[in-house]
């Protein structure tokens, strides 16, 4: 038990896992014991909503924020950096004294001051970008014997990324028993590509499509790890005084199919309508389980008033005795007389998420409003929550009433959501001694970035620009590479085969295109601009860098590096290394 009484926390987030993909759902092939035990010892919330992709869940979630507010409406594209100007969950216990401490999937910023540990985690071990094998991962991760980041430096690990963090966590809530923690576990399975032991995959093989398998299999493992974990909870006597929370963060990735109208065709998905990134249920109505013994939340409980993940910030601190200051604001409320059944006449409230997927957002896009009663799709199509589940039967045209009334929630919200879209969120340079920036975080019109490391094999001819702030003026070393520097490769070098270890036989024949081979790039000059600072250089064909040294002034600016060939070759730098001289 914590200090002072205070409830330990730990808050374990699946990635592209769904609503229907637990066996509790009743889903009629997938095993999942020990998530099921957990979900019949919980107070669940059932009208749960969060964002219909990755990052901008985790923003509402760490922040109390409405995603699109804190500068996070993609997952790609510089739009994943969650602004400096938010205080975190992370932040908010540490303050209140709590050991901080993440173990798996970030994805809100790679670079200073958008790391980890940067948001509050006083330890943190985690993958690179929005899932292993991304571009600013590390290079050959597969995740098998991989390697992170732990509190910024990279460390190579033996095991499955799933049991590889698992025991990460424990190690933390053991070397923390005597003190109140936050273990924040976002996982990155069961997120594609679908990698896992084939004894995971093997009782589903034949029952199931063989991604469908490979992902129920990510399921099980992580399942299983769950059982370890509250083992390990027991064994330390940490159970009884332990909020264990548990939740998605969108709809599934690889639990069924759909047709062109977001309906299911083979697999399951609980009756939902739509899958990840859709405005439907399927793709943002997600799980979501309170289990605290001392906090009396064990019974089985259902609560069915709309809920989202901006609730889960304050609905923590209230939880855990950590205060707010007054002038910080959340979009969330707490939860906490829902869950104590200390409140029965709570209010109807709206709710909002969407999915945007854009350099800039567009009003309504992809947009989802949500009552106890109602769900407004795309500003445009009703449907009757409480009757119709599965949203088959559009009723926008017989309550214009509602239509009326929920399209002025939306504006509410989209006035609240849209005052800070312009702002830029730079990279700071100068204080760290090294920046390491990726073409993941690429701004330009398309958001069109080679995100995935399969993108770098594949040679993808794009180009775009960085945010950045100069946070000291003076002599700056520029390195522009095609490969990241622990690959090896030289410039314009293209691979014939294997250039890492990785597992063939826990990958799917579909994806090894991110592990093996490369395409040849016939590089023979590299460019840098900052402002009106402009630089190039010859490169040699044994290269493994174009390297510049710059003066950089202070101040905000873009950072545009880039490729070309006389052949008419042109490109941006992948990776770009910045190093104040």
């Amino acid at each position: 038990m914590g200090e002072l009484g205070r409830p330990n926390v730990i808050l374990l987030l699946t990635d592209d896992q769904g609503p229907g993909d637990l066996g509790c759902a009743g889903n009629p092939v997938l095993r999942t014991p020990h998530l099921d035990r957990l979900h019949g010892e919980s107070v669940r919330l059932t009208d749960y909503h969060v964002g219909p992709t990755c990052a901008p869940t985790r923003a509402g979630l760490m922040t109390g924020h409405w995603a699109n507010s804190t500068g996070v409406w993609h997952t790609i594209g510089g739009r994943s950096l969650l602004r400096r100007g938010e205080w975190t969950l992370a932040q908010a216990l540490g303050e209140a004294g709590y050991a901080t401490g993440i173990f798996g999937k970030w994805h809100l910023g790679d670079t200073y001051p958008y790391r980890p540990g940067d948001r509050g985690f006083a330890t943190s071990v985690v993958h690179g970008g929005g899932g292993i094998s991304q571009t600013p991962d590390h290079w050959g991760n597969d995740y098998f014997d991989d390697t992170y980041q732990v509190d910024g430096q990279p460390q190579a690990f033996s095991g499955y990324c799933t049991d590889v963090f698992f025991d990460c966590a424990m190690g933390f809530v053991e070397a923390h028993r005597d003190q109140p923690f936050f273990c924040y576990l976002p996982t990155n399975a069961p997120h594609g590509p679908f990698n896992v032991e084939p004894a995971y995959r093997e009782p589903y093989d034949g029952l199931v499509p063989d991604e469908r398998a490979r992902f129920y299999g990510m399921v099980t493992c992580i399942d299983a790890n769950l059982g370890r974990l509250r083992a390990r909870l027991d064994a330390l006597g940490l159970a009884e005084n332990t909020i264990l929370m548990f939740m998605t963060d969108n709809g599934t990735a690889g639990g069924c199919q759909l047709d062109h109208d977001g309906f299911v065709t083979d697999g399951y998905n609980a009756g939902l309508r739509g899958v990840k990134g859709w405005p439907y249920d399927g793709g943002h109505r997600t799980p979501c389980w309170w289990h605290w013994p001392a906090g009396g939340l064990t019974d089985g409980r259902d609560v069915d008033q709309v809920t989202a993940n901006v609730d889960i910030m304050p609905t923590l601190l209230d939880l855990c005795g950590a205060a707010a200051p007054a002038e910080h604001a959340f979009h969330g409320v707490s939860l906490a007389p829902l869950l104590r059944r200390e409140r029965v006449d709570w209010p109807d409230r709206a709710v909002v998420t969407d999915s945007q997927r854009l350099t800039e957002p567009v009003k309504w896009r992809q947009s989802a409003v949500c009552t106890e009663s109602w769900r407004l799709v795309n500003g445009v199509e009703l449907y009757d929550a409480r009757a119709d589940r599965g949203q088959r039967c559009d009723v926008a045209a017989a309550r214009p009433d509602v239509v009326a009334a929920l399209r002025g929630e939306y504006e509410r919200w989209w006035e609240l959501v849209s005052g800070q879209f312009a702002e830029e969120v730079p990279t700071v340079l100068g204080p760290t001694p090294e920046v390491t920036l990726t073409c993941h975080d690429w701004r330009n019109e398309q958001c069109d970035c080679p995100w995935n490391q399969s993108h770098i094999r594949a040679g993808q001819r794009s180009e775009g620009y960085w945010e950045v702030d100069v946070a000291q003026a003076g002599d700056y070393t520029v390195e522009l590479r095609r490969w990241p520097a622990e690959a090896g490769h030289a410039l314009r070098a293209g691979l014939d085969g294997d250039d890492v270890t990785w597992r063939r036989d826990a990958v799917s024949e579909r994806d090894w295109g991110h592990y093996t081979g490369g395409t040849a790039l016939a590089i023979s000059r590299a460019r840098f601009e900052l402002g009106e600072v402009a630089a190039q250089t010859e490169v040699g064909g044994h290269d493994p860098a174009a390297v510049m040294r710059v003066t950089l002034p202070a101040g905000p600016g873009h950072l545009q590096a880039w490729f070309e060939g006389d052949d008419g070759l042109r490109l941006g730098a992948y990776y770009v290394v910045v190093r104040k001289a």
